[in-house]
């Protein structure tokens, strides 16, 4: 740029110098006017080009509004199924995503060799500080959660790049998911199970402590099951005295004994040889119950658990052989046959 400057001077210095001779030979300049000429032809060139110089310096503001940025340098890198902790020992998170950085400014003479390799490092330094903290059953929300704490522009921690990622995906190991999918279903049936556990709890303490704890409390209760009718409820004194029998496992009051045969005209006569549950199926009848009736098997399945309080198994499981047999026991309840297994 200098030497084509100075070839450009001295041109038009020769030039200057020639217009003028002859301009003063046409005139017949005197001696001093040619030492002035020497003088002209020395300096007004080089003044021209400094004033030109200095006119030439910024550009108008207008003009540099067009004037397009410097591009920022980007790079990008995927990284695909990376293995991130969870909170959970064994299970693990599997990152993918598209790694983007620029380089920073950097005084000194350490180079960056491997920019990529710094920009995935910083982006899984950050992913690794929010999955170990999240629950491997939370995978689709923290997969968003990745999306917006790697969205943003960050320095590495050397402050050679700033990093960012995006298109992130966030998986399991397929045998984990599945493991997963096996536990909520198992907690699931857990909490139903649990919810009819205490239903049935409360009804076995409801039956056994008050409604069954004798007749007089019996017959409270069926009075208020039927809407206060004395008349039905005195005719079905027998059977109630049969079932707090049944229910608590004891012999029926002498006192009693003859409520049931004023009461009651079973098939069977009444006497110490009928147990527990020959009185029972007339309490389920008297009720106006029938076998096919939800309500027939949740009540024996109820007084039976009741009797099981009073350690008298064999008598539970009478009753629920007779009165609600499982699905699979293949003969009538009238044959009797070898008796299922019921819980303690």
């Amino acid at each position: 740029m200098t030497t084509g400057r100075k070839t450009t001077t001295m041109f038009l210095t020769v030039l200057c110098a020639l217009l003028l001779t002859i301009l003063g030979l046409v005139q017949e300049w005197p001696l001093w006017a040619w030492a002035a000429l020497a003088v002209a032809v020395a300096g007004v060139p080089a003044a021209a080009f400094k004033i030109a110089a200095v006119r030439r310096g910024a550009l108008p503001a207008d003009f540099t509004n067009f004037i397009p940025a410097a591009p920022i340098e980007r790079r990008e890198h995927r990284v695909s199924r990376v293995s991130l902790p969870s909170n959970w020992d064994d299970y693990e998170f599997l990152f993918s995503a598209t790694v983007r950085w620029h380089p920073l400014e950097t005084h000194g003479d350490d180079p960056v060799l491997n920019p990529a390799g710094l920009a995935v490092e910083a982006i899984l330094d950050r992913a690794r500080t929010l999955t170990e903290q999240r629950e491997p059953g939370q995978v689709s929300f923290v997969q968003h959660e990745l999306s917006g704490a790697l969205g943003r522009m960050r320095p590495d921690r050397a402050g050679h790049l700033r990093v960012m990622a995006e298109n992130i995906t966030l998986t399991l190991h397929e045998p984990d998911q599945e493991r997963l999918n096996r536990l909520a279903e198992v907690r699931k049936d857990e909490a139903v199970w649990e919810h009819q556990r205490k239903y049935e709890q409360s009804m076995r303490e409801y039956l056994g402590a008050d409604v069954l704890k004798d007749t007089g409390s019996a017959v409270v209760w069926w009075l208020a099951k039927n809407d206060n009718h004395i008349e039905r409820t005195v005719a079905d004194l027998g059977l109630l005295a049969q079932l707090t029998s049944a229910a608590n496992d004891t012999d029926i009051p002498d006192r009693l004994r003859g409520l049931i045969a004023a009461s009651d005209e079973p098939s069977t006569p009444v006497g110490p040889e009928q147990t527990a549950p020959d009185h029972f199926e007339a309490f389920l009848t008297g009720m106006g119950l029938t076998r096919g009736d939800d309500k027939w098997a949740m009540l024996t399945k109820q007084i039976a658990d009741v009797i099981r309080t009073q350690d008298k198994h064999e008598t539970a499981d009478e009753l629920l052989r007779r009165y609600d047999p499982p699905a699979d026991f293949a003969t009538s309840a009238d044959d009797p046959q070898d008796e299922p297994e019921h819980p303690a």
